[in-house]
């Protein structure tokens, strides 16, 4: 008796659910959408001649003692801060991007544990050098102002203000979307419309940190540096109406 009266609530629940959505057509849950048109992808380039080098520099000091070692570093850092000034690259183009204090330890043999030797403090900053002739010099400079415990990590250039160049990528690349669109039309038998959506992507190139160079001594000459060329790039998606 209790089993046909779980199967009729069973039923009447099948049959509620039924009428509910309807006794002629099932419901259908689409789970696909497709976006109608020519989609492509344009790329522009130009080619540009940088006006600002940014210099990753730093000091790296080592000590018995933290005390010892941090006085070693600022003393270090605040005459590298001094040169970078004396030689024209403004405050507000300096900025520190890592400060670390920590343990120097080595591996004992005899007890096989690690003890502390000594403590090491590293302070990095990036200076923007806007007269870009003058890098190599700053270069020397910084280097003798630090001694031996100046570090320094790379170099890259940039456009301080790239919107002019943007602005001619920007037109390459949709002319060459256009072009593949108009290959694309021409090759599937259809007439090209106009853009029905287009999406800008601006590509940055990538900077190159070379490993940590350890400068002794500055050299007598100046350090030869050649900025050279950049290339500043975009990309536009753009999605063409069929027409027909």
């Amino acid at each position: 008796m209790k089993k046909n009266w779980l199967l009729g609530i069973s039923l009447a629940l099948v049959l509620a659910m039924v009428g509910l959505c309807g006794c002629a057509t099932p419901a259908q849950v689409n789970l696909v959408t497709q976006e109608e048109g020519i989609w492509v992808t344009g790329r522009g380039e130009v080619m540009a001649a940088p006006d600002i080098a940014t210099l990753r520099l730093g000091i790296a000091a080592q000590a018995a003692t933290v005390a010892e070692a941090q006085s070693q570093a600022t003393e270090a850092m605040s005459k590298v801060m001094a040169s970078l000034i004396d030689n024209g690259v403004a405050e507000e183009d300096i900025q520190t991007q890592y400060f670390s204090i920590r343990q120097v330890t080595k591996w004992d043999r005899e007890t096989e544990e690690e003890v502390v030797i000594g403590y090491r403090v590293t302070n990095k900053v990036t200076a923007k050098i806007r007269e870009i002739d003058k890098t190599g010099a700053i270069i020397d400079a910084v280097a003798e102002a630090g001694g031996d415990l100046t570090r320094i990590d790379g170099i890259s250039f940039s456009v301080d203000d790239p919107s002019a160049y943007y602005e001619e990528a920007r037109e390459k690349a949709m002319a060459n979307a256009k072009a593949k669109a108009e290959q694309l039309a021409e090759l599937a038998d259809v007439t090209l419309g106009k853009p029905t959506y287009i999406s800008e992507g601006i590509q940055i190139p990538p900077i190159i940190y070379p490993r940590e160079v350890y400068v002794e001594e500055a050299p007598a000459p100046v350090t030869p540096i050649s900025p050279g060329e950049i290339e500043i790039s975009l990309t536009v998606q753009v999605a063409y109406a069929i027409l027909g």
